[in-house]
C-alpha cells in the first residue's frame, strides 16, 4: 500500500538508486534505460532480491508502469514512470572490495563504443568465484559514464577484440547484429598435430553439461546439440603444430575449443578440452618460451558501427607470449 504522499520520481536506475525497504518507490526512466524490459530493468536495480519475486509483484499489479499495470516482457520508454513496492534487499555479510580501475587497452572508442584488447587471464565480468572482470575493472576507470555493459563475452582465457557499449542503443543493436549473424569474428589458435585442409568447415552441434566436479563443460552431441559453425583456414603449419583461423558463424560457449577438440587437434594450453601433457610440456618451456596460457586470441572483428552504420575493422595484435611461441617454433 502507499504509504502517503508520492516522492519525487528517483533518477535513471543505471546509477542504482535505492529502492525502499517500507514504503513505495517511484522511479524515472531515463534514455539509458529507454528499451529496456520491465523485468531486467527490476531486476538490475533489486540485485538481491529473487528473481521469482520480482516476478510475481509485476504479475500481482503492485509494479506499475504510468499507473497501469504491466507485464514482464513490457518495453520500457523514457520518462515512463515505474512504481516499485517496498522491497527488501538481503544484505551480504560482507561487502566486496571495490573493483581495481583498469582500462585495456582501447582499440576503439566513440560515444556508442568502446573496443577493448581483453588480456588473456582476465574474466569479463565478475561472478561463479570471480569478484571483478573486465566489465567491473573498466566500469571503475570510468566512473563518469553512466552506461556500460557488455555487448558479449569471451572466455577468461581467452585474449583479445571485445566490444563494450556506452548506450543502450548501442547495446541493443549489437545484440542485434550479434544474433543475426552481422559481425564477423575470426580468431587465431594454435592447434597440437599437423592440419591438412586449407579450409574446413565444420558444423558439429553442441550441448552443454555438468561433470561430477560440478564443472560445465561443453560436447558435441548430434542429437540434442545446438546448430555450431566454425570455419577454420590453415595459416601456417609449424612441426607438430598449426597456426589456424577460426571464424565464429554461430556463438556457442567454448566453440571453437570443443570442435578443434573433437577433430582431434586441441588447442594448445586448453586447460578444459586440451591435451594436458602436451599443456605441461609447453607450460614448461620444452618447446621454446614457456607459454602460460591458451594460444587462443580473437584477434578481429568487423561490422557496421551499431549506430552511425560505418563500417569498422578492428584488430587486436597477437600477444608477447604467444608471438614468442610461434617464432620459436618457425626457429626450431
Amino acid at each position: 500500500m502507499d504509504s502517503g504522499g508520492k516522492a519525487s520520481p528517483a533518477a535513471d536506475p543505471v546509477a542504482r538508486p535505492a529502492v525502499a525497504a517500507d514504503r513505495v518507490t517511484y522511479l524515472a526512466v531515463g534514455a539509458e534505460s529507454a528499451g529496456q524490459r520491465l523485468d531486467n530493468f527490476l531486476l538490475r536495480l533489486a540485485k538481491g532480491v529473487p528473481k521469482s519475486h520480482v516476478y510475481r509483484i509485476v504479475r500481482s499489479g503492485e509494479v506499475r508502469v504510468n499507473k497501469a499495470r504491466a507485464t514482464v516482457d513490457r518495453r520500457l520508454e523514457e520518462s515512463d514512470e515505474v512504481r516499485v513496492p517496498p522491497l527488501r534487499i538481503a544484505q551480504r555479510e560482507e561487502v566486496p572490495a571495490p573493483a581495481p580501475a583498469q582500462m585495456p587497452p582501447i582499440l576503439y572508442e566513440d560515444e556508442h563504443l568502446i573496443v577493448v584488447d581483453k588480456p588473456a587471464g582476465l574474466a569479463a565480468h565478475g561472478g561463479s568465484g570471480i569478484s571483478h572482470g573486465l566489465i567491473e575493472r573498466v566500469r571503475a576507470a570510468r566512473p563518469a559514464q553512466p552506461f556500460l555493459e557488455l555487448a558479449h563475452r569471451l572466455d577468461r582465457e581467452t585474449s583479445g577484440v571485445l566490444l563494450l557499449a556506452k548506450t543502450r542503443r548501442a547495446l541493443v543493436a549489437l545484440h542485434d547484429a550479434l544474433r543475426e549473424g552481422r559481425v564477423q569474428k575470426r580468431y587465431l589458435a594454435l592447434v597440437h598435430g599437423a592440419w591438412t585442409a586449407a579450409r574446413q568447415d565444420v558444423r558439429a552441434p553442441l550441448t552443454k553439461f555438468v561433470t561430477r566436479e560440478g564443472e560445465r563443460r561443453v560436447s558435441v552431441d548430434e542429437t540434442e546439440g545446438q546448430f555450431a559453425r566454425t570455419v577454420f583456414t590453415l595459416k601456417e603449419r609449424l612441426g607438430g603444430f598449426s597456426l589456424l583461423e577460426a571464424e565464429l558463424k554461430t556463438g556457442r560457449t567454448h566453440q571453437i575449443r570443443v570442435h578443434l577438440a573433437h577433430l582431434g587437434f586441441p588447442i594448445v594450453g586448453d586447460d578444459k578440452y586440451g591435451d594436458f601433457d602436451l599443456n605441461k610440456r609447453v607450460a614448461r618451456g620444452e618447446f621454446g618460451p614457456r607459454l602460460p596460457r591458451m594460444f587462443l586470441h580473437a584477434h578481429s572483428v568487423r561490422l557496421r558501427h551499431p549506430v552511425t552504420e560505418q563500417s569498422l575493422a578492428l584488430e587486436a595484435p597477437l600477444p608477447s607470449a604467444c608471438r614468442q611461441f610461434v617464432e620459436a617454433l618457425r626457429n626450431a
